[in-house]
């Protein structure tokens, strides 16, 4: 009998899980706390969006929250109108730009070899690595060696320390190791090089876990912060956000937009300005994120299966 009411229902039918009163209530907190933490990860950026496009009086009377009241756009004008903010974001893409592209090939060219079972001493190389994850040289070594390398007050002196990640290592490296070795032979037996096959067959075939290490080097460019104002003391050459931090603790402004305040024609208080730079310093890597999102999650979870 049993088997002929499962035969007689309608095909597509679908057993519909009772949940009880606990599975109810489980969900319903699950759903609340993570909605809570959502709104109070989200809600700082999107007051600070709301203030970036708010009169300055809606601002002083704290009547902004969650949306822009009594919108205008002198703030973002200002920002805009900063030829030291302008040049802080060209010099930031330049380096997000040069800095990932050095990034990734010595990130790969040091996660192929490691991936190569038949390495000689391919644990102790990865022991090495290992352990400058635990432990580093400080602050105080790191500017010495730059100073003695003559990297101080240019730009490389933030894009070489850096150049390679262990922790991206190992993961492109994971990656790598889960290719199939029958790949590799049949390139070998077509007469393909080392480099070749890299380059030829092993990059092609690694598009989520290359889109996933860049992103997390280009976000690690974009926010830069210490090593630029630690190894830097040319105006001229300092990134979007050390400008940012100048602006947000030292309210330094662009003369010529003083001088605009006062004729009149922008009115624009320290705080509406402080939230337009926040968001003028933001907004690109958001618009990136999205196209590179498909991969990122796909890239992580391929290139940690294996150690």
């Amino acid at each position: 009998m049993p088997q002929q009411a499962e035969s007689a229902r309608p095909q597509g039918y679908r057993h519909k899980k009772r949940y009880s009163g606990w599975d109810v209530a489980f969900n319903v907190f699950n759903y609340g706390l993570i909605s809570v933490i959502a709104f109070v990860c989200i809600f700082p950026f999107v007051n600070t969006i709301a203030n970036a496009f708010s009169s300055s009086h809606a601002i002083q009377s704290g009547k902004v929250f969650l949306w822009p009241v009594g919108f205008q756009l002198d703030a973002m004008k200002s920002v805009f109108w900063d030829d030291n903010v302008i040049r802080a974001m060209l010099v930031t893409i330049y380096v997000t730009v040069v800095g990932t592209a050095i990034n990734m090939v010595m990130t790969i060219l040091t996660a192929y070899p490691l991936a190569r079972r038949d390495l000689v001493g391919r644990k102790y190389f990865m022991n090495y690595m290992i352990f400058t994850m635990m432990f580093s040289g400080g602050l105080i070594p790191s500017y010495l060696l730059n100073k003695e390398l003559g990297l101080l007050n240019t730009l490389w002196a933030i894009m070489i320390p850096g150049a390679v990640s262990a922790f991206n290592v190992i993961i492109m490296k994971s990656f790598f190791q889960n290719m199939p070795e029958e790949l590799r032979e049949a390139a070998v037996m077509d007469g393909c090089g080392n480099i070749r096959y890299l380059v030829r067959i092993v990059l092609p075939l690694s598009g989520a876990v290359m889109a996933t290490i860049g992103l997390f080097y280009a976000v690690g460019h974009w926010n830069s912060y210490m090593g630029a104002v630690i190894m830097i003391d040319n105006p001229d050459l300092y990134t979007l956000q050390v400008r940012l931090r100048n602006i947000l603790l030292l309210s330094q402004m662009d003369t010529s937009l003083e001088v605009m305040q006062q004729q009149g024609k922008l009115q624009v208080i320290e705080e509406s300005l402080k939230a337009a730079t926040a968001v003028f310093a933001t907004v690109p890597i958001l618009i990136v994120y999205p196209f590179l999102q498909k991969y990122f999650v796909k890239g992580s979870f391929l290139g940690s299966v294996k150690g």
